[in-house]
């Protein structure tokens, strides 16, 4: 069967993070995915591998978007504007996209070379900003797990409603993010 015309990889990626976005990465099937396509589900398999592979290139796709995202809000910033920029750039995707951002949480295969690849590419960056701070190795990977729990943890709250009280989110994330540098401002003098 030969593939039909228009349909390709990104096209498939732009269907599906719609459906996950609007009703969750559950509810990303290949038969929901070739419904709204428009298409029999077996003609996605021209163009991916299943819903494994599926589910890996939405991965991949999501931490390709989200490290495009804080990299270009990190850019020509320093310090602590820069991991406030990335902070905000971090929540901001998740709330734009609820349902990519499960994929790039999956328990997918770790020996994927794309997957880590893409995962490095945030991680580097994140180290690189903190690199103003004087942190450098296992501390620097320290600092990155904190401020990725730091985000995590928000989004999720978010997500899910956990902020009930009548406050500005945006100004809640920005004070928790002036506590976590200047947790790093205390650690860098006792070391």
């Amino acid at each position: 069967m030969s593939p039909r015309i228009g349909l390709d990889v990104q096209t498939i990626l732009q269907a599906a993070v719609k459906i996950a976005d609007q009703d969750g990465a559950e509810a990303v099937t290949l038969a929901a995915l070739a419904k709204k396509l428009t298409i029999r589900p077996p003609s996605l398999y021209n163009h991916i591998e299943g819903l494994t592979g599926l589910r890996e290139k939405l991965a991949i796709y999501g931490m390709e978007e989200l490290y495009s995202r804080l990299a270009q809000a990190a850019n020509g910033r320093t310090k602590g504007e820069s991991v406030h920029a990335i902070a905000d750039a971090y929540v901001e995707f998740v709330r734009s996209h609820p349902g990519l951002y499960e994929f790039t949480l999956s328990n997918l295969e770790k020996e994927d070379k794309e997957i880590q690849l893409a995962s490095k590419k945030i991680v580097d960056l994140v180290i690189r900003v903190l690199n103003g701070y004087g942190l450098k190795g296992e501390a620097a990977l320290h600092a990155v797990r904190g401020l990725r729990s730091i985000l995590h943890g928000f989004s999720s709250l978010e997500q899910k409603g956990g902020f009930g009280l009548p406050l500005d989110l945006d100004v809640s994330l920005h004070l928790l993010i002036d506590s976590f540098l200047a947790g790093i401002d205390e650690m860098k003098k006792d070391s």
